[in-house]
């Protein structure tokens, strides 16, 4: 992973990206809704680019036993401060996600890789991740992959500003769903972005047995600051909504965030 990418995480508030408005809640509330309905009894569980641990201390608070490890130092700090306040302990370590030689075969019951993927910009560092990913997975244990659509991408950037309605940056994003932080038009840092049949061929080229495959936060981004204003019932009735219909092939594709989740 790109030192680009270290920096930008370096100096943006990752602890406010899914808890600060309703609109970002969304993703993180439904993900653990499908965690809560797949992980069961108390699992090792490795989450490999933890961020600031919301998913970490989530699943930690439920009795599971938790390695976090992310690319950024500062994440790493904010977890070890978090967890002077804890009741338990939780392994965590600056770790490249396309390096995990420092963990033994068949360590773990579940695998996160619910930041890195959509961060490798080429093929085999992708490659690199998701192996490792699996060495380090015992057998009928759980990979979840978040990644972001193309399609997704296309239409956030065009609602966002005039100015990337560019013929070259769109269609780059179409063919390649590469951006790099050197792009004339680049409007965040190195990235991937992939699509549902991408992912599906991926973890069947591995044989893994998808069980889950959903819209974190489905249609919400395109329309938060509206989600934003709605009162506790109406947020309650959209989320409800949204669950019910988060598998739909068409919301996936229209999803600023997914998950992938496969059985080894």
């Amino acid at each position: 992973m790109s030192n680009e990418v270290v920096n930008y995480y370096e100096n943006y508030r990752e602890e406010d990206r899914i808890t600060t408005n309703n609109a970002r809640r969304i993703e993180f509330l439904t993900t653990v809704s499908r965690f809560d309905a797949l992980f069961k009894d108390s699992l090792d569980i490795l989450d490999c680019a933890a961020g600031t641990g919301a998913y970490a201390f989530y699943l930690a608070d439920r009795g599971h036993k938790l390695t976090a490890t992310d690319i950024t130092p500062r994440h790493i700090s904010y977890i070890e401060k978090e967890l002077k306040s804890k009741p338990y302990s939780m392994g965590t370590r600056v770790l490249d996600a396309t390096d995990m030689t420092c963990f033994a075969n068949d360590s773990f019951d579940v695998v996160l890789n619910m930041g890195p993927f959509y961060h490798l910009t080429s093929e085999e560092s992708r490659k690199r991740c998701f192996e490792g990913s699996l060495r380090v997975l015992r057998k009928g244990g759980y990979l979840a992959t978040a990644y972001i659509p193309r399609l997704y991408l296309n239409q956030m950037i065009a609602m966002a500003d005039d100015k990337y309605i560019d013929a070259q940056l769109l269609g780059q994003i179409r063919d390649t769903g590469v951006l790099k932080h050197d792009d004339p038009k680049c409007f965040w840092t190195d990235t991937y972005y992939s699509s549902a049949a991408e992912m599906q061929d991926m973890y069947k080229k591995y044989g893994l047995e998808v069980v889950d495959h959903f819209a974190q936060d489905g249609l919400s981004p395109l329309f938060h600051n509206k989600v934003d204003e709605w009162d506790d019932e109406k947020f309650r009735t959209w989320f409800e909504y949204h669950l019910s219909v988060c598998s739909e092939s068409s919301i996936i594709d229209m999803s600023n965030h997914v998950l992938i989740i496969g059985r080894k």
